[in-house]
């Protein structure tokens, strides 16, 4: 550790920042080995947090000692030898549940202490690791999940996100972060990697300097969902390739050094972006890089919210990359080790996550993709999918995850399973669906965001129920979608949305967007049409 905890003395930090002082989050790696050794009693209670940092949760009931497990995949990138090892584990000790989550990384359930070890030599012999996938530490950085093969990219980014990853991953000096902070890397000229909802995002740009227009990034920070969602703000300089390192060091300290310590729920980069505003920022920034260039110009692509579906060709000739549809991101374990064996036999091994839950198998040649589509596993896994299904994105939910109030994952997909067979739009509609406020399945960019909470039925017996919300975009710099009053109990949801989507469909013009929409007849009109469906279908049920 080369840096001074200038909080240190400050008495009126929380107390999860004291604990990181008497502890190193990391350091937790250093004792798994003993606690798998002697089992799960013999983990004190007050360790159970630090598990983070190895990219460990425990799982809901935490006393029962499963522990949930996020593995970073830097932009989405697997090799087969890496899908097939993530298969194994899933298989071996995830009871074959293999989850895609909306940061392209992996995510297993039911593993226990004893295994831990194991595990991570298994990821480690294929250049994989959990370290840093949870806790306040520099997380996976997301990015264009077909870097290097897209034809629209300003230029390759794999190279520079494995520089930034490889940095920060097991580094003492930004372990002890106020928050989790999220990073993005993409070239992709469709924010394939939501760029407006991270701590920190590098995006496509171009510069004329000195007479040479060079491709290079802009910087927003700042951006971030949870209960108080904010939208990154752009600072005024622009960052070529060779400089993108130094440029998240800087940024990365600035939040370590002058982020917020004492109010938990304040302290993510978001909120100092929000005090301090753009401006004091770069000020702050251009202290630790020196002289960076002004703004320059960026691609004003539509929005393509990380979906990939169907065959495309890749920059290099003769080559597809096929984009699949994996529903709300689940996948067993012989689907994984099956799609390895695809990959491989006709493609070059690769595999690609996206941030919709979904997957890319790219580096296909041209004369093999009828082939491969004929494989059985592709009649679920589809590169056409039914619209609301290929549109569905979920969270954990209840299941495991301790924070969530509801069931979301098996919810969301029988939802749009059901809508698919009672309704067609000529628009898709991405709906979201979260178990809590901390939108893991971010909620807020949606069409519809559906977000769970408990409420009280006729028969005064607490219900699982979720709210509604209309009009998400990262389109033109963003909008977050609004609430429309009114809980809806889950066993009516489907009929409420069918209803719902029913006047969307009836009074839109053709080819109109959900979000256009919105915009369009305003929310109040949508919140009058839900009023009615809710006194027709809920009988009674308090709005």
């Amino acid at each position: 550790m080369a840096y001074v905890k200038h909080w240190a003395d400050n008495e009126k930090i929380n107390k999860t920042e004291k604990a990181k002082l008497e502890k190193d989050g990391l350091r937790i790696l250093d004792d798994i080995p003993h606690y798998a050794k002697n089992g799960f009693e013999s983990i004190p209670k007050e360790q159970w947090d630090l598990f983070k940092w190895a990219g460990l949760y425990l799982q809901r009931p935490k006393e029962d000692g499963y522990f949930m497990m996020r593995v970073n995949v830097p932009s989405g990138i697997l090799t087969k030898p890496q899908v097939e090892t993530l298969a194994g584990i899933a298989r071996d000790y995830g009871r074959g549940v293999f989850d895609i989550t909306t940061r392209q990384a992996i995510q297993f359930h039911w593993l226990e202490i004893e295994q831990i070890p194991d595990i991570f030599n298994r990821l480690d012999a294929v250049g994989l690791s959990s370290a840093g996938a949870c806790g306040d530490i520099t997380r996976t950085i997301v990015g264009n999940p077909i870097a290097g093969l897209d034809p629209d990219e300003l230029f390759d980014t794999t190279a520079i996100v494995k520089e930034v990853y490889d940095f920060f991953q097991k580094n003492e000096d930004f372990s002890n972060l106020p928050r989790k902070y999220k990073m993005s890397i993409s070239a992709n000229t469709k924010n394939a990697s939501n760029a407006e909802i991270n701590c920190v995002s590098f995006t496509p740009a171009t510069k004329t300097i000195d007479g040479v227009t060079k491709s290079g990034f802009h910087l927003k920070v700042g951006g971030g969902l949870s209960s108080r969602p904010f939208l990154a703000e752009t600072i005024d300089v622009f960052v070529e390739p060779e400089r993108t390192l130094e440029v998240a060091i800087a940024v990365t300290t600035i939040f370590r050094d002058f982020g917020y310590r004492e109010k938990r729920h304040l302290a993510r980069l978001k909120f100092l972006i929000a005090d301090w505003g753009p401006e004091k920022f770069k000020e702050k920034l251009l202290e630790y890089t020196g002289p960076l260039p002004s703004k320059g110009d960026e691609p004003k692509e539509e929005w393509n919210a990380g979906y990939f579906y169907g065959i495309h060709d890749q920059k290099q000739d003769g080559l597809k990359f096929l984009g699949f549809n994996v529903p709300v991101g689940r996948l067993d374990s012989e689907e994984v080790f099956e799609l390895a064996r695809i990959s491989g036999k006709y493609g070059n091994g690769e595999i690609r996550t996206c941030n919709s839950q979904n997957l890319i198998i790219p580096n296909i040649p041209a004369e093999n993709v009828e082939a491969l589509l004929k494989e059985p596993i592709f009649e679920r896994i589809s590169i056409n999918p039914n619209s609301f299904l290929g549109h569905a994105v979920s969270c954990t939910g209840i299941e495991y995850c301790n924070l969530a109030l509801v069931e979301t994952k098996e919810r969301m997909r029988l939802i749009a399973e059901e809508l698919d067979q009672r309704i067609s739009l000529d628009v898709p509609i991405r709906t979201h669906m979260v178990g809590c406020p901390n939108s893991c399945g971010q909620r807020q960019i949606a069409d519809i965001g559906l977000q769970g909470m408990k409420m009280r039925n006729e028969q005064k017996e607490m219900v699982e129920a979720y709210e509604i919300y209309v009009g998400g975009t990262l389109n033109k710099g963003g909008k977050f979608n609004e609430k429309l009053k009114g809980k809806v109990a889950a066993e009516e949801l489907t009929d409420v949305l069918e209803e719902l989507l029913i006047y969307f469909r009836d009074q839109k013009t053709k080819g109109e967007s959900f979000f256009d929409f919105v915009g369009r007849v305003g929310v109040s009109t949508l919140q009058g049409v839900l009023d009615t469906i809710l006194g027709k279908e809920t009988d009674g049920v308090s709005i």
